[in-house]
């Protein structure tokens, strides 16, 4: 299930991740600030087997709480409000992000002992890679 995700990792690279910003239609100054941050990504699963996100950084931190497949409100960390919801589909974690008639997937998946997130909006894809502290 979701246990070898559950942990806190490390930001290790960033590819293109101004580019899925702008595809977003993040602003300038948000960006430049997106584009300096190298958050820590914590998740945890309490007893009930709801599943908790966060993104921890020095600029800001964001948490989500939800069950897998059941749609919830987001607050992203550009501020966007989104309707989510989370799946488990061939061994990765998929976050469907809607709002404003747009769609944005975020794909996590362990590969090589490294957490890797797919951010892909349009034909846009960046790619933020992950160890574990």
């Amino acid at each position: 299930m979701v246990d070898k995700f559950v942990g806190t990792w490390k930001m290790i690279s960033s590819e293109n991740f101004d580019d899925y910003m702008k595809a977003l239609g993040v602003g300038f100054a948000t960006r430049q600030v997106g584009n300096r941050t190298k958050p820590n990504f914590v998740m945890s699963v309490d007893d009930q087997g709801a599943i908790c996100m966060k993104s921890q950084s020095a600029f800001k931190t964001t948490e989500v709480k939800f069950k897998l497949n059941e749609p919830f409100e987001e607050t992203t960390a550009d501020d966007r409000k989104t309707r989510t919801v989370v799946s488990l589909d061939n061994d990765k974690l998929i976050q469907k992000q809607s709002w404003d008639g747009k769609e944005t997937l975020i794909e996590r998946e362990i590969s090589d002992g490294k957490l890797v997130a797919k951010c892909i909006m349009g034909d846009v894809v960046a790619v933020r890679t992950y160890v574990k502290e």
